[in-house]
């Protein structure tokens, strides 16, 4: 199958998506939110290569994984021994992680060879958006030292890649505070953590170019306590902008009070919804289970 271009051989317009993550355990696991990511994959053109920005490769540096064969990562404690063992065999692509680097220019990003790979940020969602793990895989790592207009910029500058068949995805989550965790509420959002991701919602879809404006909003602190998670959306934000094109909802919830599932699709055109195929909007979340961990101990 040739990929990266239709029937007539002319480049394929990729789109784009911020997936909120949450657990690890949402690689095994099936409910709403992974429907919907699986819709996803089902729904767009096959991809040259993916492209991920994961919240778990959040470094003082900028980089791309640049090797041929990326090793699965699997950097959480706690779990269970069937996620550890849990294997996503994507081939990486370096020719794809030096059009990223020539893209981004003139800022740095170096070329990683050997000391990251793919981590859950990125297979516990493809797992489920391309669960044959055939089609080539590179991550970005998210620098720690720059400020939120950095981010938005690289994201600006990887608009041009969704048009060289590259699918870009963010996986993080808007509303990310382990320590505020209420198993008890399995899927509900505390009133500061809806208001955030509301807010978040009207930006995203109307004004992306201005997401930098959350940092002021009142609950940021609660729901953005470190920004590892966040960020992932900035840069999707920033390919929004800069792409000119519609962002729509694939899917949204709330998970222990403090978590928001909230999922963004960029450019693509009649597969976003609310409701994934056969669950409702009170449909399957992760489960709770007494025999993990508290959460600010696992990498979640």
């Amino acid at each position: 199958m040739t990929i990266g271009v239709n029937a007539e051989s002319e480049p394929v317009v990729m789109p784009a998506a911020f997936l909120g993550h949450g657990s690890p355990m949402n690689a095994l696991e099936h409910n709403r939110y992974t429907a919907a990511w699986r819709r996803f994959g089902a729904s767009v053109p096959r991809p040259r290569a993916i492209l991920v920005i994961s919240a778990h490769w959040f470094i003082n540096a900028t980089a791309v994984t640049a090797m041929a064969t990326p090793r699965v990562i699997h950097d959480f404690y706690g779990f269970p021994d069937e996620l550890f063992a849990f294997d996503y065999p994507a081939p990486g692509a370096p020719e794809v992680a030096a059009e990223i680097v020539e893209a981004v220019h003139p800022h740095w990003i170096g070329l990683d060879q050997d000391s990251w790979g793919l981590d859950h940020g990125t297979w516990s969602v493809l797992a489920h958006a391309f669960p044959e793990a055939d089609i080539p895989v590179v991550q970005l790592s998210i620098n720690a030292v720059e400020p939120i207009e950095y981010h938005l910029g690289i994201g600006e500058r990887l608009a041009p890649l969704c048009r060289r068949g590259v699918l870009v995805v963010g996986s993080g989550n808007i509303v990310h505070n382990l320590r505020r965790m209420d198993w008890k509420r399995p899927e509900e959002g505390f009133d500061w953590a809806r208001r955030f991701d509301d807010e978040a919602r009207a930006v995203v879809l109307d004004a992306p170019g201005d997401i930098a404006r959350l940092a002021e909003h009142p609950d940021a602190e609660l729901a953005v306590p470190t920004p590892d998670h966040f960020l992932p959306l900035v840069y999707m934000a920033g390919l929004a902008a800069a792409a000119d094109t519609d962002s729509d909802v694939l899917v949204d919830g709330y998970a222990f009070g403090s978590l928001s599932m909230t999922s963004y699709t960029i450019g693509a055109v009649g597969e976003s919804s609310h409701e994934a195929e056969g669950f409702s909007d009170k449909g399957v979340v992760p489960v709770v289970r007494d025999d993990l961990p508290p959460p600010d101990e696992t990498n979640l």
